[in-house]
Order: C-alpha cells, then structure tokens, then sequence
C-alpha cells in the first residue's frame, strides 16, 4: 500500500472513529434512509451537529444523500461499511473476553 492510499484509509478510520458518527452510521443501518432532522433524534445530536457529521461522512464516501425537496435523506453508501463495523465489533467483543 502506498502513502496516499494508507492517507485516504487513515482518514475513514479517524470518521469512524467519533462516537457521535459511529451512531449515525449505525442508525443509518438499523433505519435504512433517515432525513438529518429524524436522525439528529435518533441520536440525540443536534440538526446542525448532525448535518456537519453527515457531510463529512459524504465526501469520505461513506454514506450518500438523496435530496427531496428541502429535505436531505441519508443512507450508508454500501454494504462495505456494515461489514467493516461487523468485522471491527467482533475482533472489539474477541478482545474482551465478551461472545455475542
């Protein structure tokens, strides 16, 4: 892997690595496509907060937006990122003596 890919990857990383946008993308997953306002409550987030969070995990690709109106629905881009969380609550759970 070169620089600028092993950059790109680490920045993923670092989104997914705030707790208030790991809630997003998991209500996102749980919901399928939420506008900013429903899932700002779901999440217990501020609008505004939401939407800045959102944004940032839709130039990293990681979820898309779909506008109706003056409403913006968000969903996670594809099934990659499902399976990355998947992937990274087992090996969390496998480290801490916890089965599911």
């Amino acid at each position: 892997m070169g620089l600028d890919e092993a950059q790109h990857l680490a920045e993923r990383f670092k989104l997914l690595a705030d707790p208030s946008r790991l809630r997003m993308i998991y209500a996102l997953l749980e919901a399928g496509e939420v506008c900013v306002s429903d899932l700002a409550r779901l999440v217990e987030v501020s609008e505004s907060a939401t939407s800045h969070q959102l944004r940032q995990l839709r130039l990293a690709g990681l979820v898309r937006a779909r506008k109706q109106g003056r409403e913006v629905f968000y969903r996670v881009a594809d099934t990659h990122v499902r399976l990355l969380l998947d992937v990274a609550v087992e090996h969390y759970l496998h480290g801490h003596g916890t089965d599911r």
